[in-house]
């Protein structure tokens, strides 16, 4: 397949796009800057310049493609109910260009955070309007919807932290917490649960996804079912030299309110359907590694 991928430059495109080359399609990455086009042609890919804003790019990019994967999302939380409408509007063209078609359309959503239970596939859970999680709970039921209008629409939730070697997310802010307060801390008593995914086994099902999945199927890209809080800030202090503590939630700013949901996740539906199987490290045993603290980023 041709593939048109967007986030290609991103931290899961690093992933999808080489693991899409590897398989044989050829991909057409977007990217908003010339750095991030010369990040996608390294990866092998061809580019196509644009953004999310851009929407005759997005819907030129899809209408000349086999298939889309959408990873690309801006997660400056400042600004998080606007990156939601500009999903909202992609998924929206995406839907219209690739209609009766019965091409795919796969995007990247979130696990479902159902606090204290173990999220399936099946759950659609209700958000609060305007929480964080309602913007892109209804993008991704507005691509499963796409299911009716001859795309085959697919949703692939990725889980608190998609880890591995260059990691920017959830862990590494963290680590620069606990470096700037000296202390690697978890909120409350440190049981919340965490799911976790290596980010080439994310790779490998965006894959799958694309090339198997019936529409309309939730896909869940979880490797660690739930992995306790305080059980990271352990590993972070030990590597950092740090005490591990509680701290309150609203001392870790935005990332206080994710520390304090138990929101485990399972991915034993989606390894039936596709049969994918995550092989790469768990959360700890990566963050054991190393490749997490060699380079503090808080740093001059």
């Amino acid at each position: 397949m041709r593939v048109f991928v967007t986030g290609a430059s991103g931290w899961v495109g690093s992933a999808v796009v080489p693991e899409l080359i590897g398989a044989g399609h050829q991909v057409l990455g977007l990217a908003r800057s010339d750095s991030s086009a010369e990040v996608v042609a390294a990866r092998g890919a061809e580019v196509l310049h644009g953004g999310l804003e851009d929407l005759d790019t997005l819907r030129a990019g899809a209408a000349g493609c086999d298939g889309v994967v959408h990873l690309a999302f801006g997660h400056d939380f400042s600004r998080f109910d606007e990156s939601v409408r500009t999903d909202a509007r992609a998924v929206e063209v995406f839907g219209a260009a690739l209609r009766d078609s019965g091409k795919p359309l796969v995007i990247a959503s979130g696990t479902p955070a159902i606090p204290g239970t173990m999220a399936t596939e099946r759950d659609r859970p209700e958000f609060p309007p305007g929480s964080l999680m309602a913007g892109r709970a209804a993008n991704a039921r507005a691509t499963l919807d796409l299911a009716s209008r001859g795309v085959r629409s697919c949703v692939v939730g990725l889980p608190r932290t998609v880890h591995g070697e260059g990691d920017p997310g959830f862990v590494s802010w963290l680590i620069a917490d606990a470096r700037e307060k000296g202390v690697a801390g978890y909120s409350g008593d440190g049981s919340n649960r965490w799911p976790a995914v290596h980010v080439a086994d994310a790779g490998r099902l965006f894959r799958l996804a694309l090339e198997q999945a019936p529409a309309g199927s939730m896909l869940h890209a979880v490797g660690d079912e739930g992995v306790p809080i305080r059980d990271i800030a352990e590993v972070i202090g030990r590597h950092l030299d740090l005490p591990t503590a509680s701290r309150p939630a609203e001392d870790f700013g935005f990332l206080g309110a994710v520390l304090s949901i138990d929101q485990p996740a399972s991915s034993a539906l989606t390894r039936g359907l596709l049969g994918w199987h995550p092989v790469g490290p768990g959360l700890l045993e990566d963050l054991d590694k190393g490749h997490y603290f060699t380079v503090d980023p808080t740093a001059d």
